[in-house]
């Protein structure tokens, strides 16, 4: 696995034609600093859960994560050594928080009312159409909604991205876990899995990016009980049923690393899941982590995520 330095100021090679790189990036409460003032005045405390649909934050999120313009252009730079031309996007606040980051591009972003949305951030000239939220995944908005991107419409080489960020707090317990965060993503996978399905059945190549808020490398085992009560997320999703939903997590076989030394997780949570004939296209060996700086990480509040990537030749995806 390849892994960019900030001291590479030169951005990437451009890719070459037909080329595309794909990225995720958890932004951790990413909000414009003016959209932030307004918020702090009327954090949410310690304990207290907000009104249904309110657009608030925690006060300890106010406090930690009240953004100045240097982190912001520290991001930025972050961003550009990505030079990635298509960014899934999670705990971001909107386009105008996003552009701080990722200035020039073209965003999509689900429509919940809650600061933290999904999206994506598009290279310009790149043909795009954003999609419909997935709602669902959002468990009445109590949660994150998925968001589609549809890139090359109306060409032979269409297909479709969803951004996903599942509900935290279960990370690799089994799904029937007693724990409330363990039912919640025991809910959202066969809903994740029917836009699999639904896109695998219909022929067209597809991708998932996000935080799955799970290390869907150690996820192994059997989907279900015998009685079929959900257990496990990644063998759920990637059954081959239909055979479209033969998925390819392009992080396999990578060795894992953190965003930075103040660090000390044992594996992945972001992840770029590709389907068969997307799979087809991927370049071997780019899965790529762009990794912070201790300076950087000490000095500037960045993220506790860090952008994941790949390149795919798209033209492979024609139907």
């Amino acid at each position: 696995m390849r892994f960019a330095l900030l001291i590479l100021l030169l951005p990437a090679a451009t890719l070459a034609a037909g080329d595309l790189k794909l990225a995720t990036w958890n932004l951790e409460w990413l909000i414009a600093p003016e959209a932030m003032q307004a918020l702090r005045g009327n954090c949410t405390p310690e304990g207290v859960r907000p009104p249904p649909h309110a657009r608030t934050i925690p006060c300890d999120v106010a406090a930690k994560l009240n953004r100045s313009r240097a982190d912001f252009d520290a991001l930025a730079r972050y961003a550009r050594l990505l030079d990635a031309d298509v960014v899934a996007l999670q705990e971001v606040d909107g386009a105008s928080a996003a552009q701080l980051v990722f200035p020039g591009y073209r965003f999509c972003f689900t429509g919940r009312h809650h600061v933290q949305n999904t999206g994506f951030a598009i290279r310009p000239g790149i043909p795009f159409r954003c999609g419909k939220d997935l709602k669902s995944l959002s468990l009445g908005d109590t949660v994150r909604r998925g968001a589609e991107l549809v890139l090359y419409p109306g060409e032979s080489r269409e297909f479709r991205l969803l951004s996903v960020h599942l509900k935290s707090g279960c990370g690799n317990r089994l799904l029937n876990d007693s724990r409330k965060e363990c039912a919640a993503v025991g809910r959202q996978v066969p809903l994740l899995e029917q836009w699999i399905d639904g896109e695998a059945a219909a022929g067209r190549p597809f991708a998932v990016l996000g935080d799955f808020n799970r290390d869907l490398r150690r996820d192994k085992g059997p989907a279900r009980t015998d009685s079929g009560a959900p257990l496990r997320l990644w063998p759920e999703i990637d059954d081959g049923d239909p055979p479209g939903a033969d998925l390819t997590n392009t992080a396999e076989g990578g060795r894992f690393v953190n965003c930075s030394m103040r660090q000390a997780f044992q594996g992945y949570i972001d992840y770029i899941v590709l389907s068969r004939s997307l799979a087809a296209g991927l370049e071997a060996g780019s899965f790529d982590r762009v990794v912070y700086r201790t300076k950087d990480a000490v000095a500037r509040k960045l993220s506790d995520h860090c952008p994941v990537s790949v390149r795919l030749r798209t033209a492979i995806t024609a139907k």
